[in-house]
């Protein structure tokens, strides 16, 4: 089984993601690309994440040629595809309908920059891509004109979820979990006053 040590990375933060509330039941997502070889590793649909394993990892081409896996890739796997075609930069990619992030995410919201936090790791506020169909290519694309535009490492899925990029597995990762915490911390906040916004 190639990339075996980077499979059990992904089962690890998969399980931890669940246990902290990023991951509910088997929504959301991961990826990784191994741009060296052109494969990207992705979390398999319809698997709950207390019981992934490392070999459950499907291993695909962009185009969604399945190399290796005995499970079908998530649905979202298009929408991983779009944004390592079009962000070269990117070595993987963190989805997820974390609750308070996505709360702002169906009212189609953005989280403005309130927390000196947001700078170094999102580059700011969180930006809310326009919809388009879960499972879709042109979800990816929203995605991808929204991080492009903005600037940023992070953005929310209207009507969905949140999806943040990094480098590799563990900076999407912490990316993610700042979105959450922001979009936290916004939500309490406009129950006690009006936040004053970062410039």
């Amino acid at each position: 089984m190639k990339y075996e040590e980077l499979r059990k990375e992904m089962v690890a933060i998969c399980r931890d993601s669940f246990a902290q509330g990023l991951f509910a039941g088997t929504s959301g997502n991961l990826s990784v690309y191994a741009a060296e070889d052109q494969v990207m590793l992705c979390t398999p649909t319809s698997v709950r994440y207390e019981t992934m394993l490392p070999e459950d990892i499907v291993a695909l081409t962009l185009d969604g040629t399945i190399l290796e896996g005995t499970y079908q890739p998530t649905s979202e796997w298009q929408m991983h595809a779009e944004i390592y075609k079009n962000m070269p930069q990117v070595g993987a990619v963190f989805h997820t309908h974390s609750p308070y992030a996505t709360s702002f995410a169906v009212v189609n919201k953005n989280i403005p920059y309130i927390l000196i936090e947001m700078a170094p790791f999102l580059g700011g506020d969180v930006p809310c891509a326009p919809f388009a169909p879960p499972g879709s290519r042109e979800l990816g694309v929203s995605a991808v004109e929204t991080l492009k535009a903005s600037g940023r490492n992070g953005c929310l899925l209207a009507n969905h979820g949140v999806l943040a990029i990094g480098d590799n597995l563990p900076q999407a990762r912490i990316r993610a979990e700042y979105v959450e915490d922001a979009a936290k911390i916004y939500h309490h906040a406009l129950q006690v006053g009006d936040p004053i916004i970062l410039k």
